[in-house]
């Protein structure tokens, strides 16, 4: 009896190792790519945000690839190097993010993430672009977009620091990302930048001041905005000054 069990046992045994065996031996051998089979199809996929603007489509990477003489399709899947191939497409300042590997029946897999911009930027006397959530510019391909842009005495530095994070707040906020339509920066008289916002509802200047506590003081306008424009109407006000803690100003149009 003692005897049957451990032969039972042995060849269970067996049996489980064979099959681990065979089951690495498919993933690796069988399902894996033919390394002496040409490349017979590229499958090419840009994903986007869909609220984001098109900066690069399946088009533009199969030409980059071209235009570097590494498109892969017809070349031995032996001498595809996915590594390099990563590399040339994630020199397109428009892609943030780039995957590639090999599949079977000679099939190579290239997948981008394209950078999501956050504000459109027009410095004075400048050329306009774009900004992303981390604060990377990105020059205009004048792709049609809805968000929000900031105009006037602009760097790259407070582009890509102070107004990359004031337009990611916004477009978290549904209610501002759809009420706020323009920044316009400017110096005050000790030289900082201090921000005016242009609503898209009403056609008074909200004045912030400088770039900072944005959050607190636009939900003070959010309060003003439920108490007093229901009463008083969008017109009343020429500009509402938000610059100062625990009040709000407000100049009434002449």
């Amino acid at each position: 009896m003692k005897m049957s069990k451990l032969v039972k046992f042995t060849l269970v045994s067996l049996l489980t190792l064979g099959l681990m065996a065979y089951v690495i031996y498919a993933v690796f051998f069988l399902s894996g790519p033919d390394e002496e089979e040409r490349c017979s199809a590229v499958e090419l996929v840009v994903e986007k945000d869909d609220e984001a603007s098109m900066f690069v489509d399946e088009k533009d990477i199969e030409t980059i690839l071209k235009n570097a003489n590494m498109y892969p399709k017809g070349m031995l899947m032996r001498n595809v190097d996915t590594e390099k191939i990563e590399e040339v497409i994630k020199k397109n300042e428009f892609i943030s993010k780039v995957e590639c590997y090999k599949s079977a029946n000679g099939k190579l897999c290239i997948s981008a993430e394209q950078r999501v911009p956050v504000i459109f930027v027009i410095p004075d006397g400048k050329d306009g672009y774009f900004v992303d959530a981390q604060g990377n510019i990105i020059p205009n391909r004048n792709s049609a977009t809805n968000l929000v842009v900031a105009s006037g005495n602009i760097d790259e530095k407070y582009a890509s620091k102070e107004l990359a994070e004031f337009g990611k707040f916004l477009q978290m906020d549904d209610f501002w990302n759809n009420q706020i339509e323009q920044i316009y920066v400017t110096k005050n008289r000790k030289g900082k930048r201090v921000v005016e916002l242009v609503p898209r509802v009403g056609d008074q200047i909200v004045y912030l001041g400088v770039l900072d506590d944005y959050g607190k003081k636009l939900r003070k306008l959010r309060k003003f905005y439920d108490r007093a424009i229901g009463t008083v109407g969008w017109k009343k006000y020429a500009q509402v000054n938000l610059e100062y803690d625990n009040q709000i100003i407000c100049t009434k149009r002449k």
